[in-house]
């Protein structure tokens, strides 16, 4: 018989990766967002996901993260179709501050996922360390520049330790400077074993980060390659055309 104990370490021990996508569709009414989509994603260096506007990428983050349910085919992490998010977690291009200084939206994220009361305010400095805003840790978090607001919400989601962390287009709305810190995080994280799924539409900033390429055209799965063929040599007019740096429809 497994006891309490055992079933803990069994529990803690499950993994969500890889991630698969089988056959997956996705609908909104009449219209197709998603189509008949198969994907594997494993951990190691970033996966970033490219394509035109309106291709379906932060759709397919969705599915990642678990916030939607495909129409067709299935979602799986690690093997398990049910799987709950506290191994995940997810950033979006605006991050929502609360009414709290920086300080008080990373302890947020730790309370919501567990963490004792009494290892908050250390866990808390170590977080803004990390992400570079340590002095500013009791400024009020939506008094913070953009950029310094992206890297609360960072540290927010860090305090969830996440195994994959789902980022939409983080530094979309964000000056060089900025980018230069958010890419320095996202560095940071997959280097420490974090599994990284970001949507980007910079190709200078896929070139610095990613590990490998998912690239989607009018919801379909138009290329999955390393990024290194994927701009050497992709495979696809559409992703060789979008590589130059043409209007891809």
């Amino acid at each position: 018989m497994v006891g309490t104990k055992g079933r803990l370490l069994m529990r803690a021990s499950l993994s969500d990766l890889p991630l698969v996508l089988d056959n997956v569709s996705l609908r909104a009414g009449a219209t197709t967002i998603l189509e008949h989509l198969d994907l594997t994603i494993a951990s190691g260096m970033p996966t970033l996901v490219l394509g035109p506007n309106g291709a379906g990428k932060t759709s397919l983050l969705r599915l990642c993260m678990g916030l939607a349910e495909p129409s067709e085919g299935r979602v799986s992490w690690g093997g398990r179709t049910q799987s709950a998010h506290t191994r995940r977690a997810i950033l979006f291009q605006k991050p929502v501050m609360l009414r709290r200084s920086a300080a008080g939206n990373v302890a947020y994220g730790l309370a919501q996922a567990g963490c004792p009361r009494r290892r908050r305010a250390a866990r808390t400095e170590e977080l803004l360390d990390r992400v570079g805003l340590l002095d500013l840790a009791a400024r009020p978090a939506r008094l913070l520049s953009g950029g310094e607001q992206q890297r609360v919400a960072f540290a927010r989601a860090l305090a969830r330790e996440p195994e994959i962390l789902v980022l939409d287009e983080p530094t979309a709305s964000l000056d060089p400077a900025a980018t230069r810190h958010v890419e320095d995080i996202i560095r940071m994280a997959a280097q420490a074993g974090t599994k990284i799924i970001m949507a980007s539409h910079d190709l200078g900033q896929v070139r610095r980060l990613a590990g490998d390429v998912i690239f989607l055209v009018r919801g379909r799965l138009c290329e999955q390659a390393s990024v290194q063929d994927f701009f050497d040599c992709p495979s696809t007019p559409e992703a060789a055309a979008f590589v130059r740096g043409d209007l891809v429809l």
